[in-house]
């Protein structure tokens, strides 16, 4: 009997070969129907089904056979089908992962922005330069690079300071945010005029006393200048060090 092209993954489910999808929606779904009715008597629990944007008449024909939106990218939509009611499917990415970074130069003064872009009640107020990783960047990286693009300083990454746990950041998702430590290399400032209204470096002791400054960010500026932090390493086992990144305490402390 003709099915649906389709491979076992190892929790018994079964994953719809994207590129065997039919170029035309005729008798799609009739093909789609007699698949799943065989592949749950095969015993499998939960069929997943990537539709590329070029074949994205094929959508309406899956949504109607039993399948739901699962997550989506720029070229592709992924639904899933459960064919027993109780089987697990896990669930997508839920957080976004930002980092903001403590540069402190020689002076005891601290690198500090103040977005251009704000609500347009909130008055300026000065915060750590950062933000969003990209896709398969390490942390001690993308803070980096992310305070260089900002700032135009660069820096050298020293540790792990903290991190905060945020629920009902945007659209419903959660967000982690990474503070990390930076020796800065230099210390010109080549401010990002798109994004940013405001970028020098302050007098630490002006900053802990800043009424435009959150208590937040004055305590985290505080363990970064108290604490060494976590640094980055790598462990023995884990394959290639551009898939894993470590931090973990230096054992010399």
């Amino acid at each position: 009997m003709h099915l649906l092209q389709a491979t076992p993954n190892r929790f018994n489910g079964i994953v719809i070969d994207t590129e065997a999808l039919p170029d035309n929606a005729s008798g799609y779904r009739n093909l789609l129907e007699r698949s799943l009715a065989i592949w749950k008597e095969q015993d499998y629990q939960v069929v997943w089904a990537e539709i590329p944007l070029s074949k994205s008449f094929l959508i309406h024909d899956t949504v109607e056979t039993g399948f739901l939106f699962h997550h989506s990218s720029n070229d592709s939509l992924m639904l899933t089908c459960r064919l027993v009611d109780d089987a697990f499917i896990p669930e997508h990415a839920t957080h976004y992962i930002g980092a903001g970074g403590v540069v402190v130069n020689e002076k005891d003064e601290l690198l500090v922005v103040c977005e251009r872009f704000r609500g347009a009640e909130r008055p300026p107020y000065y915060k750590l330069p950062g933000g969003a990783l990209h896709p398969k960047e390490h942390l001690a990286d993308g803070v980096v690079r992310e305070v260089f693009e900002e700032t135009g300083v660069s820096t050298h990454f020293e540790g792990l300071i903290c991190f905060r746990h945020w629920h009902g950041y945007r659209y419903g998702k959660s967000d982690i945010y990474f503070v990390c430590r930076l020796k800065p290399l230099k210390q010109v400032i080549k401010m990002q005029v798109a994004e940013i209204e405001e970028c020098f470096w302050m007098p630490v002791s002006d900053y802990m006393q800043s009424e435009h400054v959150s208590v937040f960010n004055k305590q985290i500026v505080k363990a970064a200048i108290d604490h060494k932090g976590l640094g980055q390493t790598f462990v023995e086992g884990y394959g290639d060090p551009d898939q894993y990144e470590f931090f973990m305490p230096d054992p010399a402390d």
